[in-house]
C-alpha cells in the first residue's frame, strides 16, 4: 500500500457538514476534530490513542470508523491494512503497540495479552467501512482477516455462552468474561455474520454461537464477572444490541441515576466524581439505537464545555469535585466515539446500521437455551 505520509488534511465538505450537530457541533468544530484524529495516525495507517502512547486494535478501529464516518476513505483503508499485516497467525492481535515514528517499524508488543473483544471488534470495523464506501474489493481481501479472529474469539467462548477475557501473555486462557466484553463480541458476530451473508458465505457455526452469546447477556449475569460499579457494565448490553426494546428501556432506566450527572456526562465508575468523554458517547449511541434521540443529544452537549478542547479532540475524561480534566491525555478514540455517535443522530447509513441494527442478521436469539 502507499503510505499516507504528509498530505493535505480534511477539507471542509458535505460529509463534515453532515456530521455537524446544532448546540453540540458546527461544521467547524466537526473538520477541527476529524483534523485531530488524522493528525496522530501514522504514515503506516496506524492510529495510537495520541502520538507517543501506545495503540490497541480496538481504539484504533473506533478512529477508523469515525474517520469513515467524516469520509476520510483513504485514512480508513489504511488503517484496516495495518491490522491485516499485524494479524497473529492465530487470528489475534495484541493487546498494545507501541507508538513509532513514521516510517520506523513497530518494535515488540507492549502488552503480549490477547483479549477477545479487541479481536472480534475488526468485524465491526470493515462492514461499517464497506457500507461507508460499496468497496467489494476491500471486502474481499479484508475477509480472511475477520474470519481469522471471529474463529480465535470463538475459540474463547464458554460452555454457557459468554467469551473468555483473553489469553494472557503467558499463553494461558482466562475464561473469565466481561459483560462489556462480551456484549461488543456480540455486535462484532453479527457484523461478521452480515460480511458472510454478503459474500454468500454462510457461517452456521457463527449463528450458533451469537444465539448463545446473546441468551447469556440478557438472561445469566452470573456467568460474567461482577462488574457493576463501571458504566459500560450497564449500557453496553444495549449498544452492542443484545438488549433491545422494553427490556433496553428497563435497563438504561435502573442505572440513570447511578451514572449519569445532569449537565455533565456519564461516570465511568460509580460513584467516583469522574465523567469520561467515551462513557458519555456511547450511552448517547445507546440512547439513539432506543430511539431516544432528545436525551442522546443531551448527553454530548453536556460533556462539550468541560471535555472538548482547543484543537477539537477530546479530554479523556473530568473529576467535577476538583473542577480538572483527569487524566491530561486527548485520546483519539474519544473523538471517534463523539463523532460516531453525531453521525448516527444524523442519519449517516452506515453507523445507524452498524449500531441500530439495520443490514445486520436477526432471528439468532432463541431463548430457548438453558
Amino acid at each position: 500500500m502507499t503510505a499516507l505520509g504528509p498530505r493535505p488534511g480534511p477539507r471542509p465538505g458535505p460529509r463534515t457538514e453532515r456530521l455537524a450537530l446544532p448546540g453540540v457541533l458546527s461544521p467547524e468544530q466537526v473538520l477541527r476534530t476529524v483534523e485531530g484524529i488524522a493528525a496522530v495516525q501514522r504514515a503506516d495507517g496506524a492510529i495510537p490513542w495520541f502520538r507517543g502512547h501506545h495503540l490497541d486494535p480496538w481504539d484504533h478501529i473506533e478512529s477508523a470508523m469515525a474517520l469513515d464516518a467524516a469520509g476520510e476513505h483513504e485514512r480508513a483503508t489504511a488503517a484496516y491494512r495495518w491490522l491485516a499485516r499485524h494479524q497473529n497467525p492465530d487470528g489475534s492481535w495484541y493487546a498494545a503497540y507501541p507508538d513509532t515514528p513514521d516510517g520506523v517499524a513497530a518494535t515488540d508488543p507492549t502488552d503480549r495479552g490477547r483479549e477477545s473483544n479487541f479481536c472480534a471488534y475488526v468485524a465491526v470495523g470493515a462492514w461499517h467501512h464497506y457500507l461507508s464506501t460499496g468497496d467489494d474489493a476491500f471486502l474481499d481481501q479484508i475477509w480472511p482477516t475477520v474470519f481469522g479472529a471471529v474463529e480465535f474469539v470463538l475459540g474463547l467462548q464458554q460452555s454457557g455462552g459468554q467469551i473468555g477475557w483473553r489469553h494472557r501473555a503467558d499463553g494461558t486462557v482466562d475464561s473469565d468474561a466481561l459483560l462489556t466484553g462480551s456484549s461488543s463480541v456480540y455486535q462484532a458476530l453479527r457484523c461478521a455474520l452480515a460480511i458472510a451473508e454478503h459474500r454468500e458465505e454462510p457461517q452456521p457455526d457463527w449463528e450458533l454461537s451469537a444465539g448463545l452469546l446473546g441468551h447469556a447477556i440478557r438472561h445469566h449475569p452470573e456467568r460474567f464477572l461482577d462488574k457493576h460499579r463501571y458504566s459500560m457494565d450497564w449500557y453496553y448490553p444495549v449498544l452492542g444490541g443484545a438488549v433491545t426494546g422494553a427490556a433496553a428501556k428497563e435497563r438504561i432506566e435502573e442505572g440513570w441515576d447511578r451514572f449519569v450527572v445532569p449537565g455533565l456526562g456519564v461516570r465511568c465508575v460509580s460513584p467516583n466524581p469522574w465523567v469520561t468523554g467515551g462513557e458519555s458517547c456511547e450511552l448517547a449511541l445507546a440512547l439513539w439505537a432506543m430511539g431516544e434521540s432528545d436525551r442522546a443529544v443531551d448527553i454530548l452537549r453536556w460533556i462539550q464545555p468541560t471535555l472538548r478542547a482547543e484543537d477539537g479532540m477530546y479530554w479523556t475524561g473530568y473529576v467535577f469535585e476538583d473542577d480538572a480534566v483527569w487524566p491530561e491525555e486527548r485520546t483519539t478514540w474519544t473523538a471517534g466515539s463523539l463523532l460516531l455517535a453525531v453521525a448516527a443522530l444524523g442519519g449517516d447509513e452506515a453507523t445507524t446500521a452498524v449500531f441500530g441494527g439495520e443490514r445486520l442478521p436477526r432471528g439468532l436469539d432463541s431463548d430457548c437455551c438453558g
